[in-house]
């Protein structure tokens, strides 16, 4: 692990901590905004994130669950909000760990070793994916959410068009059985809707494929799930 962003709209705490983890060999950068720091990590993607959730632009949240749509690195909240309620949001959102301010540099450092260990104690070494995915003649970036076509044209999905796209294109190649998606998109009552993946991926697919009735990039396993191929 060598790059870590560091997202907080204080200037004094972007300060120490730069200096702070430089000094420890860590290649930083810094995002003053919840704007600024989605695109830092789409063009440089970090190998750990420390997040403030207190961002002028956007909620801490909202940046947790903009980067989970595409990546898994690791997410250290460092936040003033100290309520149990704050917590449990960004930790169901996607974040690995919360820290409270004030806080110590040696207690940010213990935690960012911590949550090194618990990744190589469960393999989970792959890194960071890219933001920008291909899907046949279209552009995906999914740290934006905007899907573009080859000559240019923006293509518009629903909220719920993004949340199975994303869980696809998350894991290239890998099989996602239907009960998995239907909990991830919709929630654990909807486990055996069935009929709703079959609408929406031929929406995507109306959508992202050349030929929709033989898709090549969006496919159904029959029987077990769907999965993308690059």
């Amino acid at each position: 692990m060598n790059r870590i962003l560091v997202v907080d709209d204080e200037p004094q705490i972007l300060r120490a901590l730069r200096i702070n983890l430089r000094a420890r060999g860590y290649d930083v950068n810094v995002a003053a905004t919840g704007t600024a720091a989605l695109k830092a990590a789409a063009s440089h993607p970090p190998d750990l994130v420390v997040l403030d959730l207190g961002l002028p632009d956007l909620d801490g949240v909202d940046v947790i669950r903009g980067l989970r749509g595409w990546t898994t690195v690791p997410i250290i909240v460092l936040s003033g909000r100290a309520g149990s309620d704050d917590k449990v949001n960004a930790l169901d959102a996607g974040a690995d760990d919360y820290v409270t301010k004030p806080f110590g540099v040696d207690e940010l450092l213990a935690r960012i070793r911590a949550v090194t260990r618990r990744l190589n104690a469960t393999g989970d070494t792959t890194g960071p994916a890219s933001a920008l995915v291909r899907v046949g003649r279209h552009t995906v970036n999914l740290a934006d959410r905007v899907v573009t076509r080859d000559d240019g044209v923006e293509v518009r999905l629903t909220p719920t068009q993004w949340g199975v796209l994303e869980k696809l294109l998350h894991h290239p190649g890998k099989l996602i059985t239907q009960r998995q998606l239907l909990h991830d998109v919709w929630g654990p009552d909807y486990q055996d809707e069935t009929g709703y993946l079959r609408q929406y991926m031929a929406q995507l697919r109306r959508k992202l494929e050349d030929n929709p009735a033989r898709p090549q990039h969006l496919i159904t396993e029959p029987g077990m799930g769907y999965r993308y191929r690059p």
